[in-house]
Formats: structure tokens, C-alpha cells, sequence
């Protein structure tokens, strides 16, 4: 009864040991007296009691990697302390076991001593405008060598960059200087702007005011010369019809009369002026004389027509 007992309990054992349950996502590196036998992978697995032995356990899930801060010095000679993290994954669990002692350590020392080369050969402007640039230099350089330690690096972020408090001062400065100046600029091209409008109004209304006064001495134009041929054809049809009416009966008393009417008109027009010394002709034959020449031209000018 008691060897039975013996027998069951070493065959539990040997279940116990040679049953292996790997979990999803994880991969555990078998060794064979002391050398490496294989890869279990997730899932029931199979080992050979007291001969195999899972030597390592990895992890094949995405890793992030904090890596400590640091001081830099920029191609300027100015120091920064810069802090990043790092993302890496377990490809091949063999060469993760074998290939480096402690592969999470040789990963961050290698990520810290790569971002100091790639910002020793950067200015200190050109690490705060780069810093994809920065991420992918450093992802390059550590993937390359963790290729031996069965790891893919994914992809490196840094997290702040900060340089000294002199350093930041100064930035400070330039920013407001170039603020101050970017205003002066804007405030010159706003005064600028204001005085070419102003000139653009001055000369369009110019312009306006000139098109109207042309305009308007054109029109006054036209006007002096509608009203000077309207007067001109208004007098030659008064001439025409007078001579018309001259050369009808009694025409020629109708001029003598008229002729006579203006004469006495004239003279009495003078002799109501007190300033003015009128002459009456002694006779008054001079006064039909006068009537009688202005009949000769009325005469004349009646043939002519």
C-alpha cells in the first residue's frame, strides 16, 4: 500500500513537471541538460522530467522602456538634460536569452548614448524643431545592434528637453524681441497700407472731380452753342419776315413810323439824365434825313434778300 503511495506521488511529479502551460502572448526558451532544446509556445506543452527545464521566460507583448534623464551637449556647446522612452518587443526569445546578459539594460544604455550623438551634432535651435528627426535616428541606431538581442524597437519618444535657466532666459528674450519686432512690422505695413488707401482715394476723387468738371464744360459748351445758333436762327427768321413784311403794302410807312417811334425813344431816354447835355437839331429836317438814310438801308437790305 505504501509503495503505491510512492508510485502515484512520483508520478505526480513527473506530470507536474513534464506538463508546461504557456500563456498567451509569452514565450519560455527550454534548455536540455544545460543547452538550449527549443521554444514552448502559448499553449499545453510537453517537457521531459529532471533532463528539460524552462531556463527563460519572455514576454513577446510591446514593452515601454523608460530611459533616465541625461545631459547632452549640442553641436553649441550647450547642455541639456533630455529624458525619453523607449518601446521594444521580443522577436526571437532564443536570442533574447543568449544573446546579451540583460538585454533590457543594454537597450537603455544604448538609447542614452545615441540621443547624445544625434543632438551632439545638432545646434540647440534645431533640437527643439527636430525632434521626429531626433526619435527616428535613434530608433535606427538601437534597432541595428538589438538584432542580436532578439529585440525590435519600435519606435523612441522624448519626453521634454530642458536646457539651463540662463539658457531659457535667453530664449525668452529672443521670443519677445521677435514678437516686438514682428508687431513693429505689422504696425509699419498697417501705416503703409493706410497711405496708399489714402492716396488711392485722393487720386480716384481727383479723378472723379476732373471727369466732372470736363464733363460739366462740355455740356456748358454745347449749351452756349445751342443757344447761340438758336439766336442766330431766331434773328434770321426776325430779318426774313421783316423783309418779307417791308416788301407788302405800306411797309415803308410801317419802317418810317418805326424808325421815327425809336428817334423820339432815344431822345427821350437822353433827356431824362440829369448828367446829360442834349442837342435838339435846329431843324427838323435833319431828323428826317436821319429817317430817310435808315429808309435806304432797310431799302438795301430788302434787294439783297
Amino acid at each position: 500500500m505504501e509503495f503505491a503511495i510512492v508510485i502515484f506521488v512520483i508520478a505526480a511529479i513527473f506530470i507536474a513537471q513534464s506538463v508546461k502551460v504557456v500563456p498567451q502572448q509569452h514565450a519560455w526558451v527550454k534548455e536540455r541538460l544545460g543547452k538550449y532544446a527549443g521554444t514552448l509556445t502559448p499553449g499545453l506543452n510537453f517537457i521531459v522530467p529532471f533532463i528539460d527545464k524552462v531556463a527563460y521566460k519572455h514576454s513577446l507583448k510591446e514593452i515601454p522602456l523608460d530611459v533616465p534623464s541625461q545631459v547632452c551637449i549640442t553641436r553649441d556647446n550647450t547642455q541639456l538634460q533630455v529624458d525619453g522612452i523607449l518601446y521594444f518587443q521580443v522577436t526571437d526569445p532564443m536570442r533574447a536569452s543568449y544573446g546579451s546578459s540583460n538585454y533590457i539594460m543594454a537597450v537603455t544604455q544604448l538609447a542614452q548614448t545615441s540621443l547624445r550623438s544625434v543632438i551632439g551634432k545638432l545646434e540647440l535651435d534645431k533640437t527643439f524643431e527636430e525632434r521626429d528627426m531626433i526619435n527616428a535616428q535613434v530608433v535606427n541606431a538601437i534597432d541595428e545592434a538589438a538584432l542580436n538581442w532578439g529585440v525590435k524597437v519600435l519606435r523612441y519618444e522624448i519626453k521634454d528637453l530642458t536646457p539651463p535657466n540662463e539658457i531659457l532666459r535667453a530664449m525668452q528674450a529672443q521670443i519677445t524681441a521677435e514678437r516686438e519686432k514682428r508687431a513693429l512690422i505689422a504696425a509699419s505695413e498697417g501705416r503703409r497700407q493706410e497711405q496708399i488707401n489714402i492716396a488711392t482715394g485722393e487720386r480716384e476723387a481727383f479723378i472723379a472731380r476732373s471727369e466732372g468738371e470736363k464733363q460739366a464744360a462740355i455740356n456748358k459748351a454745347q449749351g452756349d452753342a445751342t443757344a447761340i445758333t438758336t439766336v442766330a436762327e431766331a434773328t434770321a427768321q426776325a430779318l426774313e419776315r421783316v423783309a418779307i413784311a417791308i416788301q407788302q403794302p405800306g411797309g415803308q410807312q410801317a419802317v418810317q413810323l418805326k424808325v421815327a417811334e425809336s428817334a423820339v425813344d432815344a431822345y427821350s431816354k437822353v433827356a431824362q439824365d440829369a448828367n446829360t447835355t442834349l442837342i435838339v437839331p435846329s431843324n427838323l429836317s435833319e431828323v428826317s434825313g436821319l429817317i430817310a438814310s435808315a429808309m435806304r438801308v432797310v431799302q438795301q437790305g430788302s434787294q439783297s434778300v
